[in-house]
């Protein structure tokens, strides 16, 4: 895409309000168009836009309540970024893929695009507050319109969209941001950018401007670790141990990242975030 395009109207300024799931406004999307294996995360295998059995006819799921309990802890920190709601209401204006059924199939794949590019909006919102990144606005709001442009898309267009072009352009941009949020940070910053950590130790760890971009946490241990201006984007926090690790000012975070994390009343999060519900108290 080219960089002197410029958007044809005054662009708004972006909030992360439609950027959350509504799951009353969706048809159930997430619980049909993705595929699972079982594993972990999911106690039975699933393929791709088949309703998952435990979808009801109301497209409410049957076990919300007890998600954790019976086995889907994947679906309990799944996050659409309000993808749902927007290829429900906005694409499809409202129409049930289980009353229009020769819809499903497209709705599907435009939830799958959606997704994407609903997950950018988030990351560049975010961009665009951070004052470090203050001489990149310009191309930073660029990139904000023209996702918010491809996300009101027909359908038909939306599943040919190039997302994997248009990913690369605006991670490369939120890098540059990170790079130069992260030196504002004093002292030495890690850069542990993909590194496996799975399992390591590293309690009470200084990683105040780090680099874990796409680190894989799982299961590590990071208790009253200092994560502050850390870079988080795609790190996999599946059952890390955060309880008394501080986050605030870390950048990129996600709230599904948080509830796929074991963490306590003590972990300190940025003003934006809630502590998941079951977090412990201490």
């Amino acid at each position: 895409m080219s960089k002197k395009r410029q958007p044809a109207e005054p662009p708004r300024k972006p909030g992360r309000t439609v950027l959350r799931p509504d799951c009353e406004r969706c048809f159930g999307l997430c619980c049909v168009a993705p595929a699972f294996s079982a594993s972990a995360d999911f106690a039975i295998d699933k393929p791709a836009g088949q309703a998952c059995p435990n979808l009801s006819a109301d497209s409410r799921c049957g076990i919300h309540k007890r998600l954790r309990q019976q086995g889907f802890p994947g679906c309990a920190v799944f996050d659409c970024f309000g993808a749902g709601q927007k290829v429900a209401q906005v694409t499809f204006g409202g129409r049930d893929w289980r009353a229009a059924p020769e819809t499903a199939q497209s709705m599907f794949d435009a939830f799958t695009v959606m997704r994407q590019l609903h997950e950018l909006l988030w990351y560049l919102t975010e961009a665009l507050s951070l004052p470090a990144g203050g001489s990149l606005h310009g191309e930073l709001r660029f990139a904000y319109d023209e996702t918010e442009r491809l996300a009101h898309s027909q359908a038909e267009e939306l599943v040919g969209l190039d997302v994997k072009t248009h990913r690369e352009h605006i991670n490369a941009l939120l890098l540059l941001v990170s790079e130069l949020a992260r030196a504002k940070v004093p002292g030495p910053r890690d850069d542990r950018r993909g590194d496996d950590l799975i399992g390591a130790d590293l309690s009470g760890a200084d990683l105040r401007g780090a680099n874990l971009r796409g680190a894989l946490l799982i299961a590590a241990d990071l208790r009253g670790a200092d994560l502050r201006g850390a870079d988080l984007i795609g790190a996999d926090f599946r059952g890390t141990d955060i309880r008394g690790a501080d986050l605030r000012q870390s950048i990129f975070l996600t709230q599904s990242q948080l509830d796929a994390a074991k963490g306590n009343a003590q972990t300190r999060l940025p003003p934006s975030f809630a502590h998941p519900t079951h977090w412990t108290s201490g």
